[in-house]
């Protein structure tokens, strides 16, 4: 006899509607994420892969370190790894392992577009920017060289903190640091105290580690070049004397920082480095921030521009596939190369080569003050490649070792992550 148990009639689970107050909640969780990714410029767009870029930079590493630059990267599918060094020291050790390489200018670039022929691996070179080496210094400095006879203000500034630029007579300048049978002129025997400040030290200009740095090392070449009365040594012989000649003006200066923007910016900087080495976008950068943090510009800080200059056209150097990639996307790229420009950047145009007129317009729609070129001032020129090496070496007294540095991988390779939004 066969029992048949009733089925069992489980009940229902119990759907109780969500409280109003946590379904709004959640939507407006739901919505802001949504709104995030949109501004973000992900949204919408398929998951790509993403490529990580390895790279070694000097100060342009600012640039691709820049937060908005870093999110319009991403969204072509590029993410950076930047080892950051000085412009010579890139140039030195081995590449294995890096899609591109970017020193500031352009004797650093060629050593190292020279090295890859020579090795049979030619690379290609970007110049998606450019900004001059300059000297920043403080306003009392500015005006104690006007006072001189060795800067002139140049025209514009603001009704309130005055000029901004200043034109500096590379000949008299150095001229100050050579007086006094060589021991040179210092800033209280010029007469800073009628600006309202001491300083006993010699009247120089300061620079990042002339072995390491491009700016440095263009400084040097600066200098060399107004002492031989603005030529340039043909030979070996000529140019270890002239580095050694203006070695004194060089190395006085102590002990070397890598980096004199950021001395600069400081609040110790109008004590520890009067009148620094730097890039003109560095300076710009900082008066753009300020005067949107500030509604002001900072008239505490200006700039010096020399009268014998340099056009100085660094290169993004690419060793790989996806390093070529990069620098077609930085040197073509529309929001790339605006973004460029708001950090100060001087831009290529197609038929002029590098100006300032976009640069231009833009700091006088910020309420900035733009600098003028001097028709009057000389165009300098570096020694070869070779003599100039040498006379870095004999200045900085620098080891030419060429040790090989460890790079993050395979040569050439790029490091992909995991598949993520562009």
């Amino acid at each position: 006899m066969t029992v048949r148990r009733p089925k069992r009639s489980w009940p229902a689970p119990l759907r109780r509607p969500l409280p109003l107050a946590l379904s709004i909640a959640l939507a407006v969780l739901f919505t802001s994420c949504f709104v995030g990714v949109l501004a973000a410029g992900h949204a919408a767009l398929p998951f790509r892969r993403i490529v990580t870029i390895e790279a070694k930079m000097a100060s342009k590493s600012e640039f691709f370190e820049d937060p908005e630059v870093e999110r319009l990267l991403l969204r072509h599918g590029f993410r950076m790894h930047i080892t950051r060094m000085g412009s010579r020291g890139i140039a030195t050790p081995s590449y294995a392992g890096y899609d591109v390489v970017f020193p500031s200018g352009q004797p650093a670039a060629d050593l190292i577009t020279r090295k890859q022929a020579q090795a049979g691996h030619p690379a290609t070179a970007y110049g998606p920017f450019s900004s001059p080496i300059v000297l920043a210094t403080y306003r009392e400095y500015a005006e104690t060289l006007v006072s001189a006879g060795v800067a002139e203000p140049q025209p514009g500034g603001t009704a309130d903190e005055g000029p901004l630029y200043y034109r500096l007579d590379m000949d008299r300048f150095v001229g100050l640091a050579q007086a006094d049978g060589g021991r040179g002129m210092r800033w209280d025997n010029i007469g800073l105290n009628r600006h309202g400040l001491s300083n006993g030290n010699k009247v120089l200009a300061q620079t990042s580690d002339i072995c390491e740095s491009n700016s440095a090392g263009t400084y040097l070449g600066l200098v060399a070049f107004v002492e031989k009365g603005n030529e340039i040594p043909k030979t070996e012989a000529e140019a270890d004397e002239l580095a050694r000649r203006i070695k004194p003006v060089l190395i006085a200066q102590g002990m070397p920082s890598f980096e004199k923007n950021q001395t600069y910016l400081s609040p110790e900087g109008k004590s520890i480095a009067p009148i620094a080495v730097i890039y003109e976008h560095q300076f710009l950068a900082h008066q753009i921030q300020h005067q949107a943090k500030e509604g002001t510009v900072d008239g505490e800080r200006v700039l010096l521009y020399p009268s014998a200059r340099f056009i100085t056209e660094p290169k993004l150097i690419a060793l790989s596939d996806d390093g070529d990639r990069l620098g077609e996307l930085v040197s073509d790229d529309a929001e790339l190369q605006r973004r460029a420009m708001e950090l100060g950047f001087r831009l290529r145009d197609t038929d002029s080569g590098f100006t300032s007129v976009q640069l231009t317009q833009f700091l006088e729609s910020r309420d900035i003050p733009a600098p003028v070129t001097s028709d009057d001032d000389t165009r300098a020129v570096l020694p070869e490649l070779g003599l100039l090496e040498r006379m870095i070496e004999i200045v900085g007294e620098c080891d030419t070792g060429d040790p090989a540095a460890d790079g993050p991988g395979e040569p050439g390779g790029s490091a992909p992550t995991a598949e993520g939004p562009p």
